[in-house]
Formats: C-alpha cells, structure tokens, sequence
C-alpha cells in the first residue's frame, strides 16, 4: 500500500517542477497555519500564486478539481490572507490548482498535469 502523504509530496514536487518549468519562483511548499495548508505557494512577475495540488490515479470520478469546493476554496483564502499578512508584496494574489493524473502512481512515467490558473473564479 502506498504512503498518501508520500504521494502526496511527489505530487508536490512535479507540480512544483512544473511551475519553474513556466518561470515560476516557487518561494513555500506546505504552508501551514491554524486554518489550513496551502501546497504551493509561487510568483511570477505579476502574480503570487497559492496552489493546491490533486493527484489522482485517473478523472473517472471526476476532475481533481472538483475536490476543491466551497469549503476548502475558504479555507484556502483564510490562509493566503494570514501568509500575506506577514510576507508583504506589491503582486496581485491568485488561486490556482494543479491536477497531476498518475495511473500508476509514482512508477507512473508520463503523469499528465493540468494547470487551471484563477481556478475559483
């Protein structure tokens, strides 16, 4: 049986490969406070970006998107307000989430990953 939270961090880390790949700086993996966790936290030039990351086996049962709702759209925004609060910057805040679909898990060879940029509006 494999690990979810190792999983999880392999799945951060393509993701988090990918967005330097598009020039993205990725300044904070796993930030965590009282309300929540944001996966990645990234910059280009005119956005800081919070990113939550989905890995799943295939989109049978819908997109890993969908796993974001309402709830953990607040929940997110709760914990970028707090990271702003503290790491000030002149950059326009998005959301933005990454799906990576991986059928064989970590022995997948080609994960097929999805960027959906300004994902909750």
């Amino acid at each position: 049986m494999e690990n979810k939270s190792l999983r999880g961090a392999w799945g951060e880390a393509l993701a988090a490969e990918y967005l330097r790949k598009k020039r993205y700086a990725v300044i904070a993996c796993n930030y965590r406070c009282r309300f929540g966790e944001i996966d990645l936290i990234a910059q280009n030039r005119r956005y800081i970006v919070f990113v939550e990351v989905k890995l799943r086996k295939s989109g049978r049962y819908g997109s890993a998107a969908e796993f974001v709702d309402a709830r953990k759209q607040e929940r997110l925004r709760t914990t970028a307000a707090l990271w702003l609060q503290s790491h000030e910057t002149a950059l326009q805040p998005r959301f933005d989430v990454i799906e990576i679909y991986a059928p064989e898990g970590e022995q997948t060879t080609q994960p097929e990953i999805r960027h959906l940029e300004d994902a909750f509006s």
